[in-house]
């Protein structure tokens, strides 16, 4: 199903359709709801979940996502993998049902299950139309599968021998090497550094996934976010009847503290005739004062595309590389900022030198103006896009939650963005990325 091959997963599981409500369903995803303004409605239930709702009536359709602090930096040492697979077999047998049955009778009432794991949280996501009879089966089941899940020993040999499988075939290539390595060099034994390998999923034992999900999967540390086609006064009884049966839990620890690495040049030996090249720090959380400019500036610097920097200086001039990109990746803790591209393995290290002179560029002299107006109208223009569909609400509102950002954070959105300057996009990259802690890993470099 899932394969536990990458250090920054979002991944996702989905059950299929069936019948006349897959056809209803399937028709209404495609329409965009016009959202003229997001109302965030935030509260904290009884049983201690974080509670974040929008209500829509645009579509009958109901969206909902509950989240934990069960992420693969839970993982204890020498265990990662643990959680992803315990969020993976949360569905493979809940409340007496076998995972046939659940899947069966999600599919009859129309009702899409998905799974979602990365480093910071774990959970799932319903799909499913408002009326009275699909909504309440298919929170029933939900509700089944978070609070009573089995993990059966059949399903978790099954998903291991997958994942070794998975694990095995993605240590041979340069592209997945380069990303455990990137993570590794970054972060070293912090658990955003820790990638699953064969040995850490074979030790994983039905007593493992238990012992996570009685930990991690409380009441307390729960966000319910929820998007569509029900009353304030629904929404309150969906949270409770999700997370009611979930114990309270204990208090956690936090997540260490990132060190920031030392600046280091990593070469991994591989046949491939392309060099893939992973060049970055650690450097934004969730919430960071600097959001804003470090996004506008890396609009300009790799992440628009066939406008950027980047891909001017690299493709456009000197075709180097079909693609090169940067991002910033924020996290709980310090997330990565990323260049990556790919190319022959006789011109990587000149590739490699015209992306730092770009990069060294863009920090000394920041954005010109123009670069600057470009960059604000596509990421203002874009911004409805986000929103364009329940489903893309859902997942940005239970990023708001999850993540403790403010209620307006949509909805103020295009006017941040509009109000970047050339001097702040200039001040934040000056102040954010330092050569003394850049790291650089060349998979199939000469």
């Amino acid at each position: 199903m899932r394969p536990l091959n990458a250090p920054l997963q979002v991944i996702a599981m989905t059950f299929p359709f069936r019948g006349a409500l897959l056809c209803a369903l399937a028709l209404l995803s495609f329409a965009r709801p016009a959202f003229a303004g997001v109302d965030i409605q935030h509260w904290v239930a009884a049983n201690g979940a974080r509670v974040y709702f929008v209500e829509s009536h645009v579509l009958p359709i109901l969206d909902v996502q509950v989240d934990f602090d069960a992420g693969a930096a839970r993982d204890p040492a020498g265990m990662s993998g643990l959680a992803s697979m315990t969020q993976e077999l949360l569905d493979s047998g809940a409340g007496g049902l076998d995972e046939d049955a659940l899947a069966e009778k999600f599919s009859d009432l129309g009702a899409r299950l998905s799974g979602v794991v990365d480093n910071d949280r774990a959970g799932l996501s319903l799909r499913t139309l408002a009326s009275t009879r699909e909504r309440e089966g298919a929170l029933a089941l939900l509700r089944t599968v978070l609070t009573q899940p089995e993990f059966p020993a059949t399903a978790l040999d099954r998903e291991k021998a997958r994942a070794i499988a998975a694990l095995r075939e993605a240590d041979t290539k340069p592209d997945q090497i380069g990303g455990k390595a990137f993570a590794r060099a970054l972060y070293g034994d912090h658990p955003y550094g820790r990638s699953p390998s064969v040995e850490s999923v074979s030790a994983i034992t039905r007593d493992d996934l238990l012992a996570h999900y009685r930990r991690h999967y409380v009441a307390s540390r729960a966000v319910v976010s929820i998007v569509g086609d029900v009353t304030r006064e629904q929404a309150e009884a969906i949270a409770l009847q999700l997370a009611g049966d979930l114990p309270s839990g204990e208090p956690l620890a936090p997540i260490p503290p990132v060190t920031m690495p030392q600046a280091r040049t990593e070469r991994i030996a591989h046949p491939a005739n392309q060099s893939h090249i992973f060049v970055g720090e650690p450097v934004t959380r969730r919430g960071d004062p600097d959001f804003f400019p470090l996004q506008v500036g890396n609009y300009i610097l790799g992440g628009g595309g066939f406008v950027s920097r980047l891909t001017k200086e690299v493709r456009e001039k000197r075709g180097y590389a079909y693609s090169v990109y940067s991002y910033f990746n924020s996290q709980r803790e310090p997330g990565p900022f990323l260049i990556g591209l790919q190319t022959q393995r006789a011109q990587a290290a000149d590739a490699l030198k015209v992306v730092e002179d770009t990069l060294a560029r863009f920090i000394a002299e920041g954005p010109t103006d123009a670069e600057l107006k470009a960059a604000r109208r596509n990421l203002v223009d874009g911004y409805s896009l986000r929103l364009d569909s329940n489903r893309k609400l859902l997942e940005s509102l239970s990023t708001i939650g999850f993540y403790g950002l403010p209620l307006d954070w949509l909805g103020k959105f295009p006017e941040r963005v509009e109000a970047v300057t050339a001097a702040q996009v200039k001040d934040a990259f000056r102040r954010r990325l330092s050569a003394e802690h850049r790291v650089k890993v060349i998979v199939a470099g000469d």
